[in-house]
């Protein structure tokens, strides 16, 4: 499973999604992160660029163009999660600690 994982710089989850500055793409098998990517993704400086709207798209063409099938956070916003159900994307949220230790009891 291909999740994605906003990240802090000492590897820990960010509690911000929409907002993160990087994020880690993890394929999960087994509880076992087979393959990791960190990626600045600057969401925190293109957040309040244009309306919410091209954001979220923003967010949609990065998850989509990277087949992401879950995403796991602190917490999202009702447009977001919205948004997210319409992808079938799966939103497992409440995660806080080490960003690899969350993503490996998720696959």
């Amino acid at each position: 499973m291909k999740i994605c994982v906003p990240i802090t710089e000492d590897g820990a989850v960010d509690p911000r999604w929409g907002r993160a500055q990087r994020v880690a793409i993890a394929d999960v098998t087994g509880g076992e992160v087979r393959d990791w990517r960190e990626i600045e993704v600057g969401w925190d400086a293109q957040h309040d660029q244009g309306a919410e709207g091209a954001h979220h798209a923003r967010i949609a063409r990065f998850l989509r163009d990277n087949a992401v099938e879950a995403i796991a956070v602190g917490h999202v916003g009702p447009g977001m999660h919205r948004m997210l159900e319409t992808m079938q994307i799966a939103i497992v949220a409440d995660l806080t600690g080490d960003a690899r230790l969350a993503v490996a009891t998720l696959g």
